[in-house]
C-alpha cells in the first residue's frame, strides 16, 4: 500500500467520518435521499472538502452546523473507505 502523508490522510478520513456519520434529509419530497453531517472537524480540512465540492457548508456568514455530502463527496467517500478498507453500515 502507497504511504499517505498526513495531511492527505488528514482530509481523506475527515470524508470517511462526515460520510459514515451521515444522517438523511428528505427535501423535496421524493425518492432520492440528501446526506448531511455534523461538521465538528478541522475548519481547514472542511473548507478544503467544500472547495472541493465534495460537502457544501452553506454561504458566508450564515453557515450552518451541519453540512451537505455532495453526489462527489458520497462518491469519494466510498472510494476512500474502499483504500483504508473500511466498509459501509
Amino acid at each position: 500500500m502507497k504511504k499517505t502523508n498526513a495531511k492527505q490522510a488528514q482530509e481523506e478520513l475527515t470524508m470517511i467520518l462526515l460520510y459514515l456519520s451521515r444522517f438523511e434529509r428528505n427535501q423535496y419530497n421524493d425518492d432520492e435521499k440528501f446526506y448531511y453531517a455534523w461538521k465538528g472537524y478541522d475548519f481547514d480540512v472542511i473548507n478544503k472538502l467544500d472547495d472541493d465540492d465534495f460537502i457544501n457548508q452553506g454561504t458566508r456568514p450564515s453557515r450552518t452546523k451541519s453540512v451537505y455530502i455532495s453526489k462527489k463527496g458520497e462518491e469519494y467517500a466510498r472510494k476512500l473507505m474502499e483504500k483504508y478498507g473500511i466498509s459501509d453500515w
